[in-house]
């Protein structure tokens, strides 16, 4: 497929997405339909043509921008329904139990800010987090993880990223990864108008110790680092 069609399926994707209000999916998908598009018309010899792709691309550009103001704007709203503090060596806090509740039927697009993969077990968090998004969002069709590239294990990491996103396109949800090296923050986007800001991300939990002792896989029962929890309600973000 030529470099144009590419970009005109991927543009019709992002229209798509944005007119039934999977805005982030349309966000990625505009980006990167924008991107290819910039790249054949730098070798486009015809004038009037040229002129013709960069008027489409300007209007692409201005629907992803929209789409970033709103995002943008909801994250910045809303109201805290829920204030949690766990306390260091607390049990009783698993994912599921602590915000499963809000992760529900309405839920199809989800973005995962956390700064740090690079270790087994934030992987294995990732996992278990995106479990319960696949069991409780019936209709999840995109996640956007947000991350900070693992510099002394670029390799690994991008084979342990490749993996999940492989298994979550097997499962009909797309999945885009996006690095930001100084990424801090750590916060979920629901696409019902849910923000969850973990202080600690999705890392609060202590290794299991022994080893082999009550906690290893079930997490309810895995003692807790200390950290706060709020749960921030907004408005649905408008189609």
């Amino acid at each position: 497929m030529s470099a144009a069609l590419q970009a005109k399926a991927l543009l019709i994707r992002a229209v798509e997405c944005d007119q039934s209000g999977r805005i982030l999916e349309a966000q990625t998908l505009y980006q990167d339909g924008i991107a290819q598009l910039m790249t054949f018309v730098s070798t486009e010899p015809d004038e009037v043509k040229r002129k013709g792709f960069l008027t489409r691309i300007k209007e692409y550009m201005d629907r992803a921008d929209a789409i970033k103001a709103r995002v943008n704007g909801q994250l910045m709203l809303g109201e805290v329904v829920t204030h949690l503090s766990i306390e260091e060596n607390d049990t009783g806090y698993d994912y599921d139990q602590i915000f499963g509740k809000y992760m529900n039927d309405q839920t199809t697009e989800i973005m995962l800010e956390e700064p740090y993969l690079s270790q087994n077990y934030q992987y294995q968090n990732l996992v278990r987090f995106l479990e319960l998004a696949v069991t409780n969002c019936k209709q999840l069709k995109y996640v956007r993880l947000v991350t900070k590239k693992d510099a002394a294990n670029v390799d690994q990491q991008s084979t342990n990223i490749g993996q999940i996103k492989a298994d979550l396109e097997r499962r009909q949800i797309s999945f885009y990864i996006k690095f930001e090296d100084t990424l801090h923050d750590r916060k979920i986007f629901l696409s019902n108008g849910y923000i969850i800001k973990i202080g600690r991300g999705l890392h609060f939990y202590k290794a299991s110790n022994p080893m082999y002792s009550i906690g290893l896989t079930n997490y309810k029962y895995r003692k807790c680092l200390q950290t706060d929890v709020d749960i921030w309600r907004t408005s649905r973000i408008p189609n």
